[in-house]
């Protein structure tokens, strides 16, 4: 032990934990052990630290404790069975927690559906939902989880990916509440600092009965919100979040730069409730009658409107809920961004800039509009060249060959390494090129001609080996626990989504390595 760990050591064994009813003392385990991870928690002068640990809760006349190692979450926070937080000791029953409870997510149940099916099977009270929830984001918070976030076949820095957006994941927070961050804001987040409080926040929750009170709670910020990359596969501990400086387009703004496209509009229109469309409606001096459809089409005829326009883009920018990934195809997940807006190529240019090597190929339902807008972020040194991340030079010839299904650019280094690597090349492929792409299925969106030579069925080495199957398998799994998601706070609620998708990382590179490399 460390001389801190003997410190706390020491205060635990010396502690007596009294039961609520008879005062009778508990003691801890002669065997105790701290385990690896520990926390901090800072609050003026004083410093506490708190780690898992194991301990001996002896029998009660009044209630019936079991004589068994448990996990204890916090230095305030006792696992103890058919014990409530409101008798003055801050406790939850672990039993169900741990592997148990990755279980129930892995098969997109609910805490509260579980707890109720266990009390008829069992007929027997357990503890509340929320006590088990709380005790299950509390161990897993205090575990030393990487959090590696890549591929066992691509490394940490894949040459190809794809990029999605999962649009149905909300969780509830009022957007009115976000404020501008300071001037001199740049849009860095310290990765490793915000998650970290996010811990915190998950720990800390044992020691406040109310969460108002909890100074350690986490809300979205524009200052304070940052996505997750592996620790290596990113730049640096910084990642960005830029989500403060997104505008609402304006209707003569080029498309190719317009954050919003007109398909984007009418698709995130006909996903909104149509409590939030009537909402719209109102706010426009629209008709707020008739059905979803009806609502929809008084919306986009009044977009011809300039005002009415800008009122449609921003209540979509202001719409929480989705989430951007980046996956490589194997359906790994390497990055994941929280948006405080409506998703947008802001979002995934932000994440692809925090990444220490930017891949080879990119695939993107937007592609033209991401690529114009990363080359504009970074106008030295534009990330996606050449040909603005195109194919090929945008000539009348090669536009004709493409759309004709005449036209082919081989990328050989994908398959292998060029023997003399490029300048700034990436460390796979040896090739400084970087391509921003669209696949089979986002090609229909494209409306500019040149666009024909973003389609990545031009690349031979893509065939086969590219498909967005492993992205729609992961929405479409993760789809299925939106109805208790969707009802959590966001700190937990991003907390929980980061510890999902670990484990499905985990149970797909397993699978990868059971199959052969």
């Amino acid at each position: 032990m460390t001389t801190d760990e003997k410190s706390i050591w020491s205060d635990l064994t010396g502690q007596r934990w009294s039961v609520h009813y008879c005062k009778h003392q508990l003691q801890v385990h002669p065997e105790a052990h701290l385990l690896p991870r520990r926390h901090q928690l800072k609050r003026k002068s004083q410093v506490h630290f708190i780690s898992p640990i194991w301990i001996h809760l002896y029998y009660c006349q009044k209630v019936n404790y079991r004589s068994q190692p448990w996990k204890i979450l916090s230095s305030a926070v006792l696992c103890a069975q058919n014990f409530t937080p409101e008798n003055g000791l801050r406790s939850a029953d672990t039993k169900p927690v741990t592997p148990e409870m990755q279980c129930i997510f892995k098969n997109h149940m609910s805490v509260s559906r579980t707890i109720n099916t266990l009390e008829g099977l069992c007929n027997q009270k357990f503890p509340s939902h929320d006590v088990v929830l709380k005790a299950y984001c509390q161990f897993e918070a205090l575990c030393d989880t990487e959090y590696t976030y890549s591929c066992v076949i691509c490394g940490f820095y894949p040459a190809v990916v794809v990029m999605d957006r999962h649009r149905k994941r909300v969780f509830s927070f009022d957007c009115s509440k976000l404020k501008p961050p300071e001037a001199d804001f740049n849009g860095e987040h310290d990765v490793e600092m915000f998650w970290e409080c996010v811990h915190l926040d998950l720990v800390s929750r044992g020691f406040f009965d109310d969460s108002s009170q909890n100074p350690f709670l986490v809300e979205p910020s524009f200052n304070n919100w940052a996505a997750w990359i592996g620790r290596n596969t990113r730049k640096s501990c910084y990642v960005l979040n830029t989500a403060h400086e997104e505008k609402v387009p304006r209707q003569n703004e080029d498309d190719e730069v317009c954050s919003v496209t007109e398909e984007c509009l009418i698709d995130e229109l006909k996903r909104q409730k149509v409590s939030n469309l009537r909402i719209l409606c109102k706010s426009c001096d629209l008709d707020t009658k008739g059905s979803r459809t009806d609502l929809c089409s008084r919306l986009l005829d009044a977009v011809k409107s300039k005002q009415t326009h800008e009122k449609v883009v921003q209540f979509i920018q202001d719409a929480l809920g989705s989430w951007s990934v980046i996956t490589c195809p194997h359906g790994i997940t390497y990055s994941i961004k929280f948006n405080l807006r409506q998703e947008s190529p802001r979002d995934f240019a932000d994440l692809l800039l925090s990444w220490e090597h930017i891949p080879n190929v990119c695939i993107y339902e937007s592609a033209s509009t991401l690529a114009s807008h990363a080359n504009q972020r970074v106008p030295d040194n534009p990330p996606f060249q050449p040909h603005k991340g195109r194919l090929a030079e945008p000539t009348e010839e090669n536009i004709k060959a493409a759309i004709h299904q005449k036209l082919r650019v081989h990328l050989p280094w994908l398959g292998e390494k060029l023997q003399n690597p490029e300048e700034n090349g990436h460390p796979v492929t040896g090739s400084s090129h970087h391509y921003m792409l669209c696949n089979k299925l986002h090609e229909s969106v494209t409306a500019d001609p040149k666009d024909e030579l973003r389609r990545a069925d031009l690349v031979p080495e893509l065939q086969g080996c590219l498909s967005s199957r492993p992205v729609e398998q992961l929405f479409g799994a993760l789809r299925k626990n939106n109805y208790f998601m969707n009802k959590m706070e966001p700190s937990t609620h991003i907390f929980l989504m980061r510890n999902i998708i670990e484990q499905k990382n985990s149970t797909l590179n397993k699978h990868l390595l059971k199959c052969g490399l």
